[in-house]
């Protein structure tokens, strides 16, 4: 089994933006327990961030031509704003998980709506970065 994990933009900076809202964690950590769970399930990983819309649109359509079992997918804020990524999840056929470290209904109006989570298989928000390891438990136990 081979999954891919996208970050959006900004994650970059987890561990120094807002660690009241993001955790102390950086992303570098959030690899290295992604990595831990896969091996232990025997399947790999490829942990990729950009903070580019164009670039994460070519990372999902780029999903579908290669044996990618499955994305975890933490968009950032395009959440709210991209339908350029809703269209690119609809048009492969790569299921998807969104996940969100913050509880994004608990936050600013704006962020309430996912443009993203209808063509999601599901969506996981507020349990900090565990909700990457319990897409991934998705995935990996089915």
């Amino acid at each position: 089994m081979k999954l891919l994990i996208l970050n959006g933009p900004n994650l970059n900076r987890l561990g120094m933006r807002e660690p009241e809202i993001y955790g102390a964690e950086t992303l570098d950590d959030v690899k290295v327990k992604c990595e831990a769970l896969a091996s232990s399930f025997d399947a790999s990983i490829d942990f990729r961030q950009s903070n580019h819309e164009g670039v994460l649109i070519d990372w999902i359509h780029e999903a579908a031509d290669t044996e990618v079992d499955g994305i975890v997918f933490n968009p950032g804020a395009y959440t709210h704003t991209s339908i350029a990524l809703r269209d690119a999840i609809a048009s492969v056929n790569v299921p998807v998980i969104e996940v969100h470290i913050s509880n994004i209904h608990a936050r600013e109006a704006f962020r309430h709506e996912s443009k993203l989570a209808a063509q999601c298989i599901g969506q996981i928000c507020g349990l900090g970065t565990f909700g990457y390891e319990l897409a991934m438990r998705k995935f990996l136990q089915q």
